[in-house]
């Protein structure tokens, strides 16, 4: 018998060896939200000034929503699909290069 599911979740059946089943406290699937536009959330929206910009890409890594793409070594203007405009990134750049926009 096939797994039903109910809202949802998967429900096992009685004849479902318990080899088959999902161990418990295992996440199955990972977890992005690259399939979500996430960024409708944001409240604030990053700007990027290309112009003060060093290229030194510390903005990139503590980015929590890889809402910054990097290419060829160089940082890209931001990924407003995902990017829940937390300011973090605007935080941590030296030069200005990033500017909070309130209700954008």
């Amino acid at each position: 018998m096939a797994k039903m599911k109910k809202d949802n979740i998967a429900l096992h059946t009685l004849d479902e060896k318990w080899e088959d089943m999902t161990p418990g406290c295992t996440i199955t699937g990972n977890g992005t939200s690259k399939l979500f536009r996430t960024g409708d959330w944001r409240v604030a929206k990053p700007v990027f000034i290309a112009d003060k910009c060093k290229q030194c890409l510390l903005c990139a890594p503590v980015c929590p929503d890889s809402s910054i793409p990097v290419k060829n070594g160089k940082r890209l203007d931001f990924d407003y699909e995902h990017c829940k405009g937390c300011g973090i990134c605007a935080v941590n750049c030296p030069f200005g290069a990033i500017e909070m926009k309130e209700g954008e």
